[in-house]
């Protein structure tokens, strides 16, 4: 018998029996979600950011006013008017810049917190997946969950300052 004709058929075999073979079944994964911002918002340091954010909402605006004001006068603003919306778009951009920093600064060792609080939650009550549900929601990714994969109240007891 010829190997060339022997070759098509040995092919054929291998794949036929690879599909016999028992294949290793994986857990099911399970499957988990937490509210992170009613979270965070919980924890009580974030007082402190919403103050900072505040302040910043407060200082800027009207800045930010004065700069809608003059780009609605389009082509009627004067030479001096625009640069004084340039300065104010320069002031603007360093003090957000600023406050970014700060309220970084402050958001940083909550989020630390919650990340470990969701991961003791989830590993005590057997989660391999825990996701945001406010981003699941929103992107469509989840159309539906059950209530008993909300980890959000177990992480928000877990939370530690």
């Amino acid at each position: 018998m010829n190997v060339k004709a022997l070759a098509p058929i040995a092919i054929v075999a291998a794949l036929g029996f690879g599909t016999l073979v028992p294949h290793a079944q994986t857990a099911p994964q399970k499957v988990g979600f937490v509210d992170v911002n009613g979270v965070a918002t919980a924890d009580s340091r974030y007082a402190a950011v919403k103050t900072l954010q505040d302040k910043a909402t407060a200082e800027l605006n009207p800045l930010d006013a004065q700069v809608k004001a003059i780009q609605a006068k389009g082509t009627a603003a004067t030479a001096a008017e625009k640069d004084q919306m340039n300065q104010l778009i320069t002031t603007i951009q360093a003090k957000a810049k600023d406050y970014d920093a700060q309220i970084a600064k402050l958001v940083d060792p909550i989020t630390n917190s919650v990340n470990t609080a969701v991961t003791a939650a989830a590993k005590a009550q057997g989660f391999s997946v825990v996701m945001d549900a406010n981003v699941a929601r929103n992107s469509g990714l989840v159309i539906y969950a059950d209530q008993s994969a909300d980890l959000t109240d177990a992480v928000k007891k877990g939370l530690k300052p």
